[in-house]
């Protein structure tokens, strides 16, 4: 018999080594992908290993190309780390195994998400009745929102899409910022709409749509009809008008959907609610817990505020599955997924452990630091910040684009931290994003430093 506890022990005690090292290790992997691929490559072995074996190896053998996401200064592509509670629930969900895409399955998960649900429908502000559906990431929680979107508007046309599908049935315009997530046209693709269904609205210097605009694009649509409004623009954080947005969708009947993907959680922060102001007048939301919540990869958040058009788009029947009315809900019912891991757990530990407080102070304090490293990196030489930092992201560029790509090239090359280069009006520039609970002062006065190093060089 094998000793899974000396195995399950040493696999903890890597994990807890890489965890410790982080505020000294490079942020960026030091090896290269072809030198992984000669590290880890071969021939499948014709026979079994010992685990033990597998474990050390494996860890040996990647740690060189581990990105260092846990870290306090990586700042790529709004990615938090995981908080200590959530992660140890992570390792727990590893090893209950539960599919938690049924209750016979699984009923501690399907309770544990009931709850855990509703906690998040009240932290978040939306309708108490909105329904709920965890899924892999924003753009899964895209497909279950805009499904449900797509059943309700053509229902009220007098369309059953799923029994019918889309052939024939009448068009559906989908109205969105220039400024949107490319997951939300890739959920519209997944979905059969096209991007061609798109009525792109103009977006201003921060990213937000046009009021206007809005309202011209809805004018101009007689039939079936979406709304995607944004709570976070990638770039810069800023927030579309929803609370104006959903006086508009509601005059022309169309579905509002917001893509909160990390700036939805504003709203659990007194200091920046204000920004979504309006959201709970939607029709769904998207998010992510892997993001601001800081729970492990992946769980995404999907939220309709109409279960009957969630669970119409979603429900699935067989012969062999048979529900207890009495028991806890079907999470099959509600997400695209049919088997699927038990997200609930790792959420549950990370709102057990902040609290409604801890929630509210991890949003100030990313946001706190996201203006502490914009007001320092101002001040270096031919820096310009080109957003209004409102949120947890800062946008900002130097003298020209080879300066600006030279300079996020070599921070980057350094290992101190890592951010993501982006373009914003035609022109380079870089994307620093604080989603993580060990930001600290530090981990900016070390970034801005290494900028100075760069600059220097």
């Amino acid at each position: 018999m094998r000793d899974d506890r000396a195995l399950l022990g040493r696999a903890a005690e890597i994990a807890a080594d890489f965890l410790e090292s982080l505020d000294e290790r490079s942020i960026w992997p030091t090896a290269s992908v072809q030198e992984l691929r000669v590290a880890l490559g071969g021939d499948l072995p014709d026979g079994p290993s010992e685990p033990l074996e597998v474990i050390e190896t494996l860890a040996r053998e990647t740690e060189r190309g581990v990105v260092g996401i846990p870290s306090g200064r990586y700042f790529g592509f709004v990615i938090g780390g995981a908080l200590p509670a959530a992660l140890a629930a992570d390792w727990l969900t590893s090893a209950w195994d539960q599919n938690a895409g049924l209750v016979v399955c699984g009923p501690a998960a399907a309770v544990v998400e009931e709850i855990t649900g509703g906690w998040l429908v009240d932290l978040l502000g939306l309708p108490p009745t909105a329904s709920f559906a965890f899924v892999t990431g924003c753009q899964m929680a895209h497909v279950t929102c805009l499904a449900a979107a797509r059943h309700a508007v053509l229902e009220r046309a007098g369309w059953d899409v799923e029994q019918d599908g889309l052939a024939g049935s009448p068009a559906v315009r989908v109205v969105a910022g220039a400024k949107r997530h490319v997951t939300v046209d890739r959920a519209l693709r997944l979905l059969g709409f096209g991007s061609g269904s798109v009525v792109a609205v103009e977006a201003d210097e921060q990213g937000r749509m046009r009021i206007g605009a809005v309202e011209a694009a809805l004018e101009g649509i007689d039939g079936p009809a979406i709304v995607c409004a944004q709570a976070g623009e990638v770039n810069t954080g800023a927030v579309d008008p929803i609370d104006e947005i959903a006086e508009l969708s509601g005059s022309a009947g169309a579905w509002l959907h917001v893509d909160g993907a990390f700036g939805l959680w504003a709203a659990a922060s007194a200091e920046h609610r204000h920004l979504v102001a309006g959201v709970d007048r939607a029709d769904s939301w998207a998010t992510d817990a892997h993001k601001w919540l800081n729970v492990p990869y992946d769980c995404g958040l999907a939220f309709v505020a109409h279960p009957e058009a969630h669970r119409a788009a979603m429900r699935l029947t067989a012969e062999y599955l048979v529900a207890d009315p009495d028991a806890a809900r079907d999470q099959m019912d509600w997400t695209p997924e049919f088997s699927r891991r038990a997200r609930g757990f790792a959420v549950y530990a990370a709102l057990r452990s902040l609290g409604r407080s801890g929630v509210a102070d991890l949003v100030e304090r990313s946001c706190a630091r996201a203006r502490q490293f914009a007001s320092e990196i101002s001040r270096r030489p031919s820096c310009e910040v080109l957003n209004d930092v409102v949120l947890n992201q800062v946008l900002f560029r130097f003298q020209d684009d080879a300066t600006t790509d030279a300079l996020l090239r070599a921070v980057q090359a350094s290992g101190e931290a890592w951010m993501s280069g982006t373009t914003w009006d035609g022109r380079a520039a870089i994307r620093l994003s604080v989603s993580n609970w060990r930001t600290s002062e530090a981990d900016i006065e070390r970034t801005v430093e290494a900028f100075d190093t760069a600059l220097a060089g």
